[in-house]
């Protein structure tokens, strides 16, 4: 472990209940060995049952606070959650690689809450590939991979085909699928990696999302390969889901 912790910036939506979003993610890159840099997206109005409102933060806004730490901090990985897809997106993720060239930005496309609040709902496949012409990895899960591309009876074939043409990977989370099945599927350089995942009965958690691309980019940023870091966090993520059977949960080391 290294004497001085590396930085990762998470840009995310201000949960007040903690259980997702920019607090989630600091406590999970806490507990995971690296200093979280936080820069707000979105102000949301929810607890973790209820989700009445969103206020997005503009690309400008977005991208003054990260110039800030930017000139101090040198953070090499980057989370991107809640924000506006439309309008603060692609300015922000091309803000970044203007500023590092081989920064690695993961993408955790936050499409609805957990208690059924829809964010953004316009999204084009177009989209999706201007993303992943910049992003290091997108992390969807099954109901976001059919809204972001235009094959939506097999978004599995479109990942293979589009990892396949680019440096971006994706890591198609499992946690909705039905049946006692979880696993998670990387779509990696055209292969596919599957990382096997169980259903936890009687427990579910908000924010298990935030918590899963948190954890990858600390283990990317402490040096680890890609698989690794995935594997790593689902089993963080596995944790934080047992530690308790509220819907807000603990994390530990």
């Amino acid at each position: 472990m290294p004497a001085v912790r590396p930085y990762v910036l998470t840009i995310a939506g201000f949960d007040p209940s903690g259980g997702a979003g920019l607090i989630s993610d600091i406590k999970t890159l806490e507990m995971n060995r690296v200093y979280g840099l936080a820069v707000c997206s979105a102000l949301t109005y929810q607890n973790h049952e209820i989700f009445t409102d969103a206020e997005w933060l503009p690309a400008e806004k977005i991208i003054r606070q990260i110039k800030v730490l930017g000139d101090k901090y040198d953070f090499q990985i980057v989370k991107i959650g809640l924000i506006d897809i439309t309008n603060a997106l692609l300015p922000v993720i091309l803000y970044l690689t203007e500023q590092n060239k081989d920064i690695r930005i993961i993408w955790d496309p936050v499409l609805s809450s957990s208690s059924g609040f829809t964010f953004n709902n316009n999204i084009s496949d177009s989209l999706l590939r201007e993303v992943a012409g910049k992003a290091y990895l997108i992390t969807p899960n099954i109901d976001e991979a059919k809204v972001l591309t235009d094959n939506k009876g097999n978004p599995e074939q479109e990942f293979i085909t589009m990892t396949g043409n680019s440096n971006c990977s994706i890591l198609l989370k499992g946690g909705h699928l039905k049946g006692n099945t979880k696993d998670d599927i990387l779509f990696t350089s055209g292969d596919e990696i599957t990382i096997g995942g169980k259903s936890i009965e009687g427990y579910s958690k908000h924010g298990t999302g935030c918590v899963l691309s948190s954890a990858i980019a600390a283990g990317l940023a402490l040096g680890r390969p890609l698989e690794r870091a995935c594997r790593d966090a689902k089993e963080y993520t596995r944790k934080f889901i047992l530690s308790n059977k509220t819907l807000l949960g603990y994390h530990y080391e």
